[in-house]
């Protein structure tokens, strides 16, 4: 079997089950993320490395199928991973800014249902914080 491999953000190419995101680590202060998973959107580095930290601590496992560059200032990811048993795939597209920071990250997350889990959790993790307001609540929404 012959091994797959990713570019990172950082621009190293790794074996795909050697992946991680290490733009997590290259935020721009002024960063934002938004997705389907939430409403709106967040702003600043230590909020949105709160939040992809904590959603990462979802899954069960994760997959990536790509991760690399798109177009000039762009870098995509594609994986799938799991959730309380559920598939949950997932489309990262990072922005970065001319200092090559990650300035902007949208995450298209599939399919609803478990989109939707995930949301909640989130929701309840950050509940009573700033960002905490964006996710879903236990409450019909």
């Amino acid at each position: 079997m012959s091994t797959t491999y990713v570019t990172r953000f950082d621009g190293v190419r790794v074996p795909t089950a050697d992946y991680s995101p290490v733009w997590i680590a290259s935020l721009a202060d002024d960063v934002t993320i938004e997705g389907s998973a939430m409403n709106g959107v967040v702003q600043g580095s230590d909020a949105v490395r709160s939040i992809v930290t904590f959603i990462r601590t979802l899954y069960d496992s994760q997959e990536f199928k790509f991760a690399g560059p798109y177009g000039e200032n762009q870098f995509l990811e594609d994986y799938v991973a799991h959730v309380r048993g559920e598939e949950l795939g997932n489309v990262v597209l990072v922005t970065r800014n001319a200092a090559g920071q990650a300035q902007h990250i949208v995450a298209n997350y599939r399919p609803r249902t478990t989109l939707l889990l995930v949301s909640r959790l989130i929701g309840e993790h950050f509940a009573g914080t700033p960002y905490g307001e964006h996710f879903a609540s236990g409450a019909l929404e």
